[in-house]
């Protein structure tokens, strides 16, 4: 890919995030999800792997598809209220409607099927872009019609979520994989809660966000894409395998770690809420995720694979470490300290 090509589709991309997160506009909304979409599809398939073509076909295909459910239920809410403000949002079928398609562009189950396929297919740094920056647009309309959406379908789509997420992971053995199905089950407790404490549901985004930048970064550093991988990457970066492993735990929400503080206060709203059944049940799913983030803990930091081992070594350019993978792991440690400033 040409460097016009590369800072059109990046710019682009930025654009469109800011447009969607700026309007209150049902149209405008649309046009910066569009832009969104655009963007991100040269950047997924500039490898002209198959594998990344199929990934981009079909970003594209539900991506496209979302946004036309988005369109429906917005005319639909204008034909009968005559208001094409976002926070107006007051019809019955046009708010399930948009609930499912925003379900469907974040990956939320049972519209989940294509996230994991896509990560797979897309280099690291793309990857890290579809779980984090492409997540702000919906979030942002999640966050601006949470007044209005249906709570019994977002309680029953969040604990698909947190348990598809945690169970389709047991079995992976591909980074790319694992960290999808981590970002749907987190996604879930974020799904849980922006009903009723809207600005809980942003934390627990940022916290995630900030978890997940720092895993994909330093797995990109060490270039570290299965298990496999993963367990002979020790001798190149010791530090960096040792600040993976806690922010690992930190991303599965272990105390005393960054990760445990939106996970405790979204137990404890949900409880204020009159919803501890909900509460107990994602509390138990997410031990499913604690399985697989305790693997790949184990697998780069504990075992030492033995000096013949079953698989060849792959040859990994050196890649330097940079001062933002040092300041995200230690701000993915080290933040519930701080807990009482940011509340």
């Amino acid at each position: 890919m040409s460097p016009h090509t590369s800072l059109i589709s990046t710019l682009s991309l930025f654009l469109g995030t800011a447009l969607t997160i700026s309007s209150n506009h049902w149209i405008t909304a649309w046009m910066g999800l569009e832009i969104n979409t655009l963007a991100i599809i040269p950047l997924i398939s500039k490898s002209h792997h198959p594998r990344a073509i199929e990934a981009s076909i079909k970003y594209f295909l539900t991506q496209a598809a979302a946004s036309t459910i988005i369109l429906f239920s917005s005319t639909i809410n204008a034909w009968s209220t005559g208001q094409w403000d976002i926070t107006q949002l007051t019809h019955p079928t046009a708010c399930s409607l948009l609930t499912s398609a925003i379900a469907m562009k974040l990956g939320l189950a049972p519209f989940h099927f294509w996230f994991p396929e896509v990560l797979q297919g897309s280099p690291l740094i793309i990857a890290l872009l579809l779980s984090t920056v492409m997540k702000f647009p919906p979030v942002a309309i999640f966050l601006l019609t949470s007044n209005s959406l249906n709570p019994t379908l977002l309680t029953t789509m969040a604990i698909m979520s947190v348990a598809l997420g945690g169970w389709m992971g047991l079995n992976q053995t591909q980074v790319r994989k694992i960290l999808a199905f981590s970002s749907i089950a987190h996604l879930g407790w974020m799904t849980s809660i922006i009903i009723f404490n809207p600005k809980l549901a942003l934390l627990t985004f940022y916290v995630y966000i900030l978890i997940t930048t720092a895993i994909f970064l330093s797995v990109n550093t060490t270039n570290s894409l299965s298990l496999s991988t993963v367990m002979t990457s020790w001798t190149k970066t010791p530090p960096l395998n040792a600040a993976l492993m806690l922010t690992l735990l930190s991303l599965a929400g272990l105390p005393p770690l960054s990760g445990f503080l939106p996970k405790w206060l979204i137990i404890q709203e949900l409880t204020k809420q009159e919803m501890a059944a909900t509460a107990t049940i994602i509390a138990l799913l997410s031990l499913l995720s604690l399985f697989f983030y305790l693997r790949l803990t184990y697998y780069s930091t504990i075992t030492m694979p033995p000096n013949a081992i079953n698989h060849m070594k792959l040859w990994r350019p050196s890649k330097p470490m940079t001062p933002a993978i040092a300041i995200l792991m230690t701000l993915s440690s080290t933040l519930l300290p701080l807990s009482p400033m940011m509340l």
